[in-house]
């Protein structure tokens, strides 16, 4: 996909969905990525982690599985809990409410036990997602200065929120552009076929959707 290409429909859309925004809190900007991929293949499922220029600060709740050597660095970065065995024990008896989870490397295997709790939910740590690591701090400070995660659903689709109405043009256009090239760049790292995108919407939360074909 040219995004350069497109950059004066983009931008006209991003006006139109701000003039047209008559609610009165701050609606979220929002892009359905529909990417031709065969669905049925594990092999095509999309997924990953990426910080967009211009964020709000996360206001989810990180847990944080490590080293106790790590604790400090961990809550000092902004995690809401730290732990190992013990925080093994609270998500295993539903003790504590959470949004994300993150683990050292080495502690892997003791979150996948938790994999029947955190899977469904869509939380088991992941290398692709960037959530499996052994750079704590940085990993922790990323996802809460805004860091969002992404991934294709069942149908090939990527849904996600690159910010709000009260956003310049200019902000939400360079999110835009970023978010599409780490997806291009995602795929084409994993995917030895052409890459295509077969649409892509994008809306506020209340508002109209403007399409955009590719293909």
């Amino acid at each position: 996909m040219n995004i350069n290409k497109n950059k004066k429909k983009i931008i006209k859309i991003f006006n139109l969905i701000k003039k047209n925004s008559k609610r009165k809190f701050n609606e979220s900007i929002d892009v359905d990525i529909n990417l031709l991929l065969n669905n049925k293949d594990i092999n095509q499922i999309i997924c990953g982690s990426v910080l967009l220029p211009y964020r709000k600060k996360n206001k989810k709740k990180i847990v944080v599985f490590t080293d106790e050597s790590n604790f400090k660095i961990a809550y000092k970065s902004g995690a809401f809990f730290v732990g190992n065995d013990d925080l093994f024990n609270k998500i295993k008896n539903n003790e504590i409410e959470y949004d994300l989870v993150i683990c050292s490397c080495n502690y892997i295997n003791v979150v996948s036990k938790l994999g029947y709790i955190l899977g469904p939910k869509g939380l088991m740590p992941n290398l692709k997602l960037g959530t499996i690591t052994n750079d704590i701090k940085n990993t922790v400070s990323e996802f809460v200065d805004g860091k969002i995660i992404y991934k294709t659903d069942k149908y090939g689709i990527i849904h996600l929120s690159i910010g709000n109405v009260n956003f310049s043009v200019k902000k939400l256009f360079s999110n835009f552009f970023y978010l599409i090239n780490s997806i291009l760049l995602n795929k084409l790292n994993k995917i030895n076929n052409n890459f295509l995108i077969k649409k892509i919407s994008i809306s506020s939360t209340m508002g109209k959707s403007y399409i955009i074909n590719l293909n």
